[in-house]
C-alpha cells in the first residue's frame, strides 16, 4: 500500500503558486487577494481561517478576516458581500461555513459573484461542474481529483464509491469522477447494502465524519481509498476510515492527518489564482 502524501504534493503546487505570484509581481501587478468571512467564534472554524491565514502568507496572496459576531443579520452579511464583490482588489471571497442557524446561508452564497466564488458554492459554479464546464470546484473535491491524477490513479471505466452527499464534498466529488469517465455509486445514511457496493469499488471516497467507520468488511480490494474525515477521538486526529485495518486490502490511502486536508487548503489558493487571473484579465 503506498500512502497518498497530500501534505507533500500540496508543498509542491504551493511552490509553483509562489513563483506564479512572484512573476505577476514583477510585472508590476497587483498581489492577488483572498478575503475569509468569519461569523460567530466556532472553534473549528476559527483554526480552519487560521491555516488559510498561514498558507497564503507561505505563497504571497494577500489574505483578510473580516470577523462578524454570531448575532449579525443576513442583511449586514450582504452588505459586506456587495462591498467586496465591487472591489477589484479582491479575487476571492470565502463564507467560512458552517454559520449561525439564523442567517439565510443559501442567500449569502447566491450574491457572491461566481468569479470570486473559490469554494465553488454559488449555483452558477455547481451548474458549470454538472455540464463539465469550466468554473470554480469546490476545494475538497479539487484536491481529491488532483491527488488522484497525480498518483496516476486511473479514473475512467472504474467504478467509485463516494460515501457520503454533502453539498461541499460528497456531491461534487461524484459529479467530478463522472465527468471522467467514473462509473460512480453514492452512498448516504438511507442506503442498503452498503458493504456489498463497497466491495466492488475501485475507488472509495468517504467523508461522513464518522471515526474509523470503513473497515476491512467493507472492502475486498481497492485500488484507492480517499479518507475526507476529520475526527477527534482521545485528543488525536482520525478519519472516516479504519486506516491499520486496510492496509492491505488498499493500493492506495489518504492517512488522516496530512492527506485530503492540505489538499483542501492549496486547491483553495488554486481557485484563487484562478480568480485572480480573471481579475487581471478584466482590468
Amino acid at each position: 500500500m503506498e500512502k497518498m502524501d497530500g501534505k507533500a504534493l500540496s508543498l509542491l503546487i504551493e511552490t509553483d503558486i509562489k513563483n506564479n505570484v512572484l512573476d505577476y509581481v514583477s510585472k508590476g501587478y497587483r498581489s492577488p487577494k483572498l478575503v475569509v468571512l468569519l461569523i460567530g467564534d466556532n472553534p473549528a472554524s476559527v483554526t480552519y481561517v487560521k491555516n488559510k491565514e498561514k498558507a497564503c502568507e507561505r505563497v504571497g496572496i494577500q489574505s483578510e478576516v473580516i470577523r462578524m459576531t454570531s448575532d449579525v443579520n443576513t442583511e449586514d452579511v450582504l452588505k459586506v458581500v456587495k462591498q467586496l464583490n465591487n472591489d477589484n482588489t479582491v479575487d476571492g471571497i470565502l463564507v467560512q461555513l458552517p454559520i449561525p442557524k439564523h442567517l439565510d446561508v443559501n442567500t449569502i452564497i447566491e450574491s457572491l459573484d461566481p468569479n470570486k466564488d473559490v469554494d465553488g458554492l454559488h449555483s452558477n459554479n455547481i451548474a458549470k461542474l454538472y455540464a463539465n464546464q469550466d468554473g470554480f470546484v469546490p476545494c475538497t473535491p479539487r484536491g481529491i481529483m488532483t491527488l488522484l491524477k497525480h498518483y496516476n490513479i486511473e479514473v475512467s471505466g472504474k467504478h467509485a464509491v463516494v460515501i457520503g452527499r454533502s453539498a461541499l464534498v460528497g456531491r461534487p466529488v461524484a459529479q467530478l469522477l463522472l465527468n471522467e469517465n467514473a462509473t460512480v455509486t453514492v452512498c448516504h445514511s438511507k442506503t442498503r447494502n452498503l458493504t456489498q457496493i463497497t466491495q466492488m469499488a475501485d475507488i472509495v471516497v468517504v467523508a461522513i465524519g464518522k471515526d474509523k467507520f470503513l473497515t476491512q468488511e467493507h472492502i475486498h480490494h481497492a485500488n484507492a481509498i480517499i479518507d475526507v474525515g476529520i475526527n477527534r477521538v482521545n485528543d488525536k486526529l482520525v478519519g472516516d476510515v479504519d486506516y491499520d485495518a486496510l492496509i492491505d486490502k488498499v493500493d492506495y490511502m489518504t492517512p488522516v492527518p496530512g492527506g485530503v486536508g492540505p489538499m483542501t487548503i492549496v486547491s483553495l489558493l488554486e481557485n484563487t489564482m484562478k480568480s485572480y487571473g480573471l481579475s487581471i484579465k478584466e482590468n
